[in-house]
């Protein structure tokens, strides 16, 4: 049975939400007026809020959800009983180019099962983000996921067109990953991701002639790992994303809660994992890209290597480390500062630049719309001093979710 256009678009983009690995920020905006083209780029996360409040979407769909390969993990692997569908090369354009023109998008996210071989599904990919750059003129923000195995060749020509390239390292270990994808090799996604990073790298420099190198994938490369369908632990998991963000300096991991599937191998849970779990992963990646913790200490006083769900990481590393609290208001390294639970980025650059001109006092914090209960116990300045709070053998429980009563409906 063939189905329609309409009926192709709802099975492929559903089949494209288990992919994390959608987001915008980084690229440069291309001026459409300039270069009389379509569209313009927009940082920002696929159907979701940026970092400065705009909400951007993209066309987020697959190319095909037929696959050759056969991951446990994987609702579209090849032994998987789901309803099929595939995109021609130009339909892809098509429908980019009339659901911009609509104002419905701001760009495409381009993904795919592997047909045939690497190389050919992403000789496809390729040729959509090809067309739509040069016969089309549409300056939108594409993102590609890149292929596992394709050619040092297509990678390099994809670069040329794409705001952002990715490849999912899919599982946090390479056991975890020749257990559940043995179609798949550790060893071949991090060759690939090399190659992204010395291109990348090439194209922010200046040739021998002064020029600017061509540019290629400027929003960077991002990866996804799954969460909860092996045993990892955390402390595996933010360990792997410790060597891809140093080694191939990766804009974004992004982690994925397992999510069971139908008829699926022995190997993995019945059940997933919690969600919370994920969010806590994203709190402790966020610590290590813009706080300056490493990964390593966030789990280090955690003997099972798994984050505490009830306390985020900051606070939870905050109560192991009490020796290093309280800390003056007026004198803590900007360093320090960061490291107080309660104090994001933006707090601490007030308050280094508001302490330049006076002494501060606790109640000065509040003027500057900063929430005094977390970090009441972790700072000392003149009219305070936490010694009693900072003391008490029960200081977590001040911070831990009160429980709740489930529904029994």
């Amino acid at each position: 049975m063939k189905h329609s256009l309409t009926s192709r678009l709802a099975i492929l983009s559903d089949a494209a939400k288990y992919d994390a690995s959608c987001s915008s920020s980084g690229a440069g905006k291309r001026d459409s007026a300039a270069s009389k083209g379509l569209g313009s780029t927009s940082n920002g996360i696929c159907h979701a809020y940026t970092p400065d409040g705009r909400c951007i979407s993209l066309l987020k769909i697959l190319l095909t959800n037929f696959c050759i390969y056969d991951c446990a993990y994987c609702i579209n692997r090849s032994s998987s009983n789901v309803q099929r569908a595939r995109f021609t090369a130009d339909e892809v354009v098509w429908l980019t180019l009339e659901f911009y023109r609509r104002n419905y998008i701001e760009g495409l996210f381009l993904s795919s099962g592997i047909i045939r071989s690497s190389d050919d599904t992403m000789g496809q990919m390729v040729r959509v983000a090809r067309e739509l750059r040069l016969t089309h003129g549409f300056r939108g923000y594409i993102h590609l996921k890149t292929i596992p195995n394709a050619s040092p060749a297509l990678l390099a020509e994809a670069g040329l067109y794409a705001d952002r390239l990715s490849i999912n390292v899919e599982m946090p270990t390479e056991s975890g990953l020749a257990a559940y994808a043995p179609q798949k090799h550790a060893s071949e996604i991090r060759h690939s991701m090399g190659e992204m990073r010395t291109h990348i790298d090439a194209g922010k420099e200046k040739t021998l002639s002064g020029k600017k190198a061509p540019r290629f994938a400027p929003g960077g490369q991002s990866t996804q790992m799954i969460v909860g369908a092996d045993a990892a632990s955390d402390r595996d998991i933010l360990g792997s994303s410790s060597s891809l963000y140093t080694g191939y300096r990766l804009r974004r991991v992004y982690y994925s809660a397992f999510s069971p599937i139908p008829d699926a191998s022995s190997l993995l849970p019945v059940k997933a994992p919690p969600l919370l779990r994920e969010h806590r992963l994203y709190q402790a990646d966020w610590l290590f890209r813009f706080y300056g913790f490493q990964f390593a200490e966030i789990t280090a006083d955690r003997p099972d290597g798994m984050l505490d769900l009830e306390l985020d990481p900051k606070l939870a590393w905050a109560l192991a480390n009490r020796a290093l609290f309280p800390v003056d208001l007026n004198r803590a390294s900007k360093e320090m500062l960061l490291r107080v639970p309660g104090l994001g980025v933006r707090s601490v650059t007030a308050i280094l630049a508001a302490r330049r001109h006076r002494h501060l006092r606790l109640e000065d914090l509040a003027k500057l719309n900063i929430s005094l209960r977390k970090i009441k116990p972790f700072l000392y300045t003149t009219g305070w001093s936490p010694t009693r709070l900072a003391d008490r053998q029960d200081l977590r429980s001040l911070f831990v979710p009160p429980p709740q009563q489930l529904s029994l409906l």
